[in-house]
């Protein structure tokens, strides 16, 4: 790996606008040091971050890569390691890392982190990244130097697959190395990273017109004095019941009006399972931002019910006497109504500001990406 003249290797985190902007950038406060520490050779590392959208219209890893390639040979950098919060797929397999050692280039996918803990499992990834790439390389009998696999706790969880010099078509390889995430826990991590990129919890104030009316409907439901006789006489099961209608209304209804259920244009075994990777991730993006909303509503609801309801005038009403149980059940059903209600609102939202509650922004861009491909596609 080539270093800069003054004995600095100079790093640049190519990073996606929003989150990965936003690790990039946390993560950069404190890499120089520890890339100097874990080295052991006395180097040294200069960090720059870099924001801009090198994913844009594609999710082609060597089509990606070759961009990377293009963008480091323009400027001043020894290493360079992209940052994407889009799950890439080669060959069928989830990806987690693409490497080329010859240029001192590497692709890192966010969401084959998981979604706990990214921070830190981003930073020790690039950390890797960037020591096996400054690091040393074997050389074969035969051909240009060949890489050595990464060493650390990241890389030990991924499967490596090493790659010819020519793919499958011929062409030159952007790789000589690449890591994968396999079997039932891989894809479970992969589906967490992706919806841990959408920031589901945004989803409630992303919906302000629907938020409004379940409110609305909360608020009048509260002092309505059927609704109490109807919650004074629910069982905990109807309730329950109640509370999984609601919510599934409200997560069928959002997918369906705005449109959010993907299709693939393609019919082979890849594309079916790219899709139903991206369907999961919205169901459960979707359902984590509904559930939010109906955790919030019901704490509304039981500090209006404690400030307006009047204990005497609830017992006349429904023979039953307000007490803790009472409030809690009153804004437990509420809130299932109130949801209900926030699922009609919903319907006064536009579709772009639902997908923008809904998506990170590189997701965005990759559907209006899909959906400009269809619609230029022509009618048979």
């Amino acid at each position: 790996m080539p270093v800069s003249s003054q004995g600095v290797t100079v790093v640049a985190l190519l990073a996606d606008p929003d989150a990965p902007t936003e690790i990039a950038q946390r993560m950069a406060r404190t890499l120089p040091d520890r890339l100097a520490d874990k080295s052991g050779q006395g180097r040294r590392f200069d960090v720059e971050v870099v924001s801009e959208p090198f994913t844009s219209g594609t999710e082609d890893p060597p089509t990606l890569m070759r961009r990377i390639m293009d963008r480091g040979s323009a400027e001043n950098w020894d290493i360079v390691v992209a940052l994407t919060d889009l799950p890439l797929h080669s060959h069928g397999r989830k990806l987690a890392v693409n490497l080329n050692h010859e240029h001192g280039l590497a692709l890192l996918s966010l969401p084959s982190l998981g979604g706990l803990r990214l921070q830190s499992r981003a930073r020790r990834a690039v950390e890797e990244a960037v020591l096996g790439l400054a690091g040393p390389q074997t050389t074969g009998a035969e051909g240009p130097p060949r890489s050595q696999p990464l060493l650390g706790p990241f890389v030990n969880r991924l499967a490596p697959g090493h790659r010819g010099r020519t793919g499958e078509t011929g062409e030159k390889e952007t790789d000589d190395l690449r890591y994968v995430v396999s079997g039932p826990r891989g894809y479970l991590r992969v589906l967490a990273g992706m919806v841990r990129a959408n920031r589901p919890w945004r989803l409630v104030p992303g919906l302000s017109k629907a938020l409004a009316a379940a409110l609305a409907t909360g608020a009048v439901a509260t002092v309505n004095s059927t609704v109490w006789s109807l919650a004074a006489s629910l069982s905990t099961p109807r309730l329950v019941i109640a509370t999984v209608g609601s919510v599934g209304l409200m997560i069928g209804w959002l997918i369906i009006d705005a449109e959010l259920w993907h299709r693939s244009a393609e019919s082979s075994p890849e594309a079916r399972q790219r899709a139903r990777l991206y369907n999961a991730s919205t169901v459960l993006t979707v359902g984590i931002g509904v559930l939010v909303c109906y955790v919030g509503l019901m704490v509304i609801n039981w500090v209006w019910a404690l400030f307006i309801l009047n204990d005497q005038v609830f017992a006349s009403m429904t023979r039953t006497p307000l007490h803790a149980e009472e409030y809690l059940t009153l804004s437990w059903f509420v809130a299932s109504t109130a949801t209900v209600g926030g699922a009609l609102g919903s319907g006064l939202e536009s579709d772009d500001a639902i997908r923008a509650a809904a998506y990170s922004k590189r997701e965005q861009e990759r559907r209006h990406t899909l959906q400009d491909d269809q619609g230029d596609q022509p009618s048979r």
